[in-house]
């Protein structure tokens, strides 16, 4: 890998990692299902215009924005909005696992031993972090859980389309679920209008990343090193966003690191690793697909 494409994969995961504690601090101020739909706003203003799908793509980019936007991204600043920051970044690794259960349900996709003890060491960790007395409370670990597997749902959707681009599916899944997000946040949410209207400056800044930075710069940078690069040299680098989103929720945000949080941590992220590192040599053996991040 040259030293560019490194540089570029490390400022992906750095942004990505920090992008658990800047929503964390974002949804301490407008309601969660609100703040989805403000930031798919901006989103599909920003790249809706400049990237148009054909007419037989919309149904398609429908599919995804009710499964990738509502589903995972408006349960994911649900779960934000009642855990920490480091929980999050921990308990959405499981959508890694809920992908290999769907692959091999939906396409026979090998299994494995290698693959089973990953998932088993990964949902035992998910197990200890929900019994972290402050992680997260039980509503939170459910939107979290359901966001995970929305993300690998979504993955599979995606796989199938290969002929969308992917700022195309990034810019037209942001118009089409921020009117469904919009009209559950007035049926299911309260001083929404209020709290946008008040919202300090961190909020706003906050907003600025997840729309710019998380949403369209990484999001870029990332697909561009997955046509470029070979699979097996990119994903890897996406194990260190947990770990930086752990360790800013800590140092940052003054979460506190708790024998739960080590072990469930631990185990998760080992679970995943072990996960990877079996599906990078079945792809090297051509029996099961590039993932889509």
């Amino acid at each position: 890998m040259k030293l560019s494409d490194l540089i570029q994969a490390i400022l992906v995961i750095i942004i990505w990692g920090f992008n658990f504690i800047v929503i964390k601090t974002a949804v301490s101020e407008i309601p969660p299902i609100a703040l989805t739909a403000l930031r798919f706003s901006f989103v599909a203003l920003l790249v809706a215009p400049f990237f148009r799908p054909s007419k037989d793509q919309y149904f398609k980019i429908t599919k995804l924005a009710l499964i990738l936007g509502c589903g995972h991204f408006g349960m994911l600043f649900i779960g934000l909005s009642g855990a920490d920051a480091a929980t999050t970044a921990l308990m959405i690794q499981l959508g890694i696992p809920f992908s290999v259960i769907l692959s091999t349900l939906l396409f026979s996709d090998p299994l494995g031993w290698g693959r089973i003890v990953g998932m088993s060491l990964a949902f035992t960790g998910a197990a200890l972090l929900a019994g972290e007395p402050n992680g997260a409370s039980p509503l939170a670990l459910c939107a979290l859980l359901v966001s995970a597997f929305c993300w690998a749902w979504a993955n599979i959707l995606i796989k199938q389309y290969k002929e969308i681009h992917s700022m195309t599916i990034i810019g037209w899944m942001s118009l089409l679920a921020m009117p469904i997000l919009a009209t559950a946040s007035f049926f299911l949410e309260t001083g929404q209008l209020i709290a946008i209207q008040s919202a300090s400056w961190k909020a706003w800044a906050a907003l600025t990343y997840i729309v710019l930075g998380s949403s369209i710069i990484a999001y870029y940078i990332w697909y561009r090193l997955i046509s470029r690069l070979s699979i097996n040299q990119v994903v890897p680098f996406s194990l260190l966003a947990p770990m930086i989103g752990v360790a800013a929720g800590i140092l940052i945000l003054d979460e506190a690191f708790t024998g739960y949080k080590a072990a469930g941590g631990l185990l998760t992220i080992s679970g995943v690793a072990l996960i990877e590192i079996r599906q990078a040599r079945l792809r090297k053996l051509g029996l099961i697909d590039a993932p889509i991040k």
